[in-house]
């Protein structure tokens, strides 16, 4: 071997013992960094865990209400006036006055229209110029018919004659019944030359100016205005099948009257209004399902003597849906939705959270009926429950649910 080839391979052989160094260094130095490390956690430094230092949430749990009620079932209602009239003039001629303001509430018999009477008057005085004409007549049938009783015999007048007397009396008779007939229809056109309200209610529009030429006394009547009735007023709506089969149930048991038999309450708010302020009762159920709509006809009596509730107006009606029975009662904001599910929390004896699903039932009088899931006795969350999980242990504080007034009085 070379001078020059070992050296060559001396330098390689230093320098791979320099690398060999250099790591066990580097290695070194990572083992002794960790060991220290690991020296500096001493025994009051540990991972924080559950039973670690954060409190137990703090919650606001009450026990459900628990009342006697009667349910009540809302519907959509529409009012209708008991009594709607389109006024139509009996005889025809030219207006000549208008008596009302368009919109005005009217009394039965108050004065709206005036149809140019003069013809009518006229007529009228014609035929008690008849009854004078036939009245004569008869005057003179009679005085004639009582000549001839006198000289009835063989020597004096005839049977014949007397016969024919009598005739002519009950024919003048007749006359003057005839006569005052036509004054009797004369009489009536003039008084309808004045068309009065035959209902008491609100009045529409005049549909007629004066001066117009207008028909009477037929089908196709000249239509002046019109008048709905107010005090009281109509509410219909539809019942669904399944709503009529339980107040028919409810009637076979014994339970609650059919509406049929009795004026079952009813209450009525309008799209202002938080509750149902109007108070009326049950007076019709039709005969039969809408084949259409497989829905019953209800109709409700609303008294309105204010004149608030107008024919035409969308209202919410509710009527009776049970009869008095037990039910559990919580407040909106202590039921949650889970997807399809509701449910609420529930603290049991060791103050850990449980989940519990329940059935709801309507809303009353401002708190939620619930028909499954929850008994009297139970602690349920009412307030804080967005920090609950299951299982977790809670802060709870107990409280009691406030009654409505309503449910305060008994109702």
């Amino acid at each position: 071997m070379s001078a020059e080839n070992m050296t060559a391979t001396s330098l390689s052989s230093q320098n791979a013992r320099r690398h060999n160094l250099d790591s066990c260094g580097i290695y070194v130095l990572l083992t002794t960094s960790l060991v220290v490390a690991l020296a500096s956690i001493g025994p009051g430094c540990r991972r924080p865990d559950d039973s670690g230092g954060e409190p137990a949430p703090k919650v606001s749990v009450a026990r459900p209400l628990v009342r006697e009620i009667v349910e009540w079932d809302e519907y959509t209602g529409r009012l209708q006036a008991l009594d709607a009239v389109e006024v139509r003039p009996r005889v025809g001629g030219y207006v000549d006055s208008i008596h009302f303001a368009d919109g005005a509430i009217v009394k039965e018999g108050d004065l709206l229209f005036v149809i140019d009477p003069r013809p009518y008057e006229a007529t009228l005085r014609q035929a008690r110029a008849e009854v004078e004409v036939a009245l004569s007549r008869l005057e003179v049938a009679k005085s004639e018919s009582t000549r001839a009783e006198r000289l009835r015999g063989p020597s004096a007048i005839s049977a014949e004659e007397v016969e024919r007397r009598e005739a002519t009396l009950h024919a003048a008779s007749a006359s003057l019944a005839a006569a005052q007939a036509a004054v009797d229809a004369a009489a009536l056109d003039v008084e309808f030359a004045r068309v009065v309200a035959p209902i008491a209610g609100r009045a529409g529009r005049h549909l007629v100016d004066e001066g117009n030429l207008v028909t009477g006394g037929t089908p196709n009547a000249t239509l002046l205005t019109t008048i709905v009735s107010l005090d009281p007023i109509h509410c219909y709506f539809d019942a669904d099948e399944r709503q009529y089969l339980k107040y028919t149930r409810l009637a076979q048991r014994g339970e609650r009257p059919s509406s049929r038999d009795a004026n079952n309450p009813v209450e009525v708010g309008l799209a202002d209004e938080a509750g149902f302020p109007h108070k009326g009762w049950m007076d019709f159920v039709d005969n039969q399902l809408d084949a259409g709509t497989g829905t019953m006809l209800g109709r409700a009596v609303i008294p309105n003597p204010d004149g608030l509730l107008t024919p035409g107006l969308f209202v919410r009606i509710r009527l009776p849906g049970s009869s008095r029975h037990r039910v559990t009662l919580l407040p909106e904001e202590a039921i949650a939705t889970d997807l399809n599910q509701t449910f609420v929390w529930v603290v049991d004896e060791e103050s850990k959270a449980q989940y519990r699903r329940v059935t709801l039932g309507p809303q009353h009088e401002g708190l939620r009926i619930i028909r499954e899931g929850v008994g009297p006795d139970d602690r349920v969350v009412v307030a804080g429950m967005q920090r609950v999980r299951v299982g977790l242990a809670l802060a709870p504080e107990e409280r009691s649910i406030e009654p409505p007034p309503a449910l305060a009085a008994g109702g």
